[in-house]
């Protein structure tokens, strides 16, 4: 009989500075501490952050004779859509859930990643420059007046995805668009965001969930490949630390993501 395919969790953004790497890296890991046999792709192989964090946690691992929850992890060096379909299968072989990171820019192969995703998930800083990405507002009223090309890509995939999802025997893409780095957000403003992502995500049809604050502690686990659900292993943490990880525990249920061994079976009609 043959493996059902890993569960394909796609981060995409194509703008930089949203913490979409970061926020791969730490769910990644948090469903291998839930006994997931996770693989991540880092299609930026120029910066490969997810890459490099991956490394760094394998040798803190190797230095600190530790045992941690780790990722298998490859960086897409090809330059064809067929290329990167075959590191896919290759990453598939014994995981349950197989994750992209995407290069914050407009990239044919990120693209590719994201119409196939089961779960894509982009990150957004709570700015209008940021939600720019997906759609376009009115300066006076701040009321959507179109959707902006990703969104419209994203779209067009889901509706496609849709027709053959019973041929597939996948189910349909879930779209979660994650609002990161909140906290500085001046009150009106964020009632403005709050207002623009409710009437764009009824048209488009995407879920919103709150992400990752904007926290030092994220910049400083990166040498060593750590993250906040390291207990015992990141030092004295303070309260910001301790209701961080808890953010990021929220964020993993919010993605309400398959449990491990159906994630490619379809959603039963009470799910739906």
């Amino acid at each position: 009989m043959t493996a059902p395919a890993p569960h394909r969790i796609v981060f995409a953004n194509e703008k930089g500075g949203t913490g979409k790497s970061t926020t791969a890296v730490h769910i990644a890991i948090a469903l291998a501490y839930q006994g997931a046999r996770v693989a991540a792709i880092d299609l930026d192989p120029r910066q490969r952050t997810l890459h490099r964090y991956m490394e760094n946690r394998a040798e803190t691992v190797r230095r600190r004779e530790i045992d941690l929850p780790v990722a298998r992890f490859a960086v897409f060096n090809g330059d064809s859509a067929e290329q990167l379909e075959e590191l896919a299968a290759e990453m598939s072989e014994g995981a349950d859930y197989l994750l992209f990171d995407t290069p914050g820019k407009d990239d044919p192969f990120a693209r590719q990643a994201a119409v196939t995703a089961d779960t894509l998930v982009t990150p957004l800083n709570d700015s209008f420059v940021d939600f720019d990405l997906i759609g376009q507002v009115d300066p006076e009223t701040f009321k959507v007046r179109r959707l902006s090309f990703y969104a419209e890509l994203i779209w067009e995939a889901r509706k496609k995805r849709a027709l053959a999802t019973i041929r597939e025997a996948r189910r349909e893409m879930d779209w979660v668009v994650v609002r990161n780095r909140t906290q500085h957000v001046e009150a009106r403003n964020m009632r403005r965001l709050d207002q623009a992502l409710g009437e764009l995500s009824r048209r488009v049809g995407f879920r919103v969930a709150q992400g990752l604050s904007e926290r030092v502690i994220y910049r400083e686990l990166f040498p060593s490949g750590l993250t906040l659900l390291d207990k015992g292993h990141l030092g004295e943490l303070g309260t910001s630390h301790l209701v961080a990880r808890q953010e990021l525990r929220q964020l993993v249920a919010g993605l309400n993501l398959p449990p491990v061994g159906q994630a490619a079976r379809l959603p039963q009609a009470a799910e739906a």
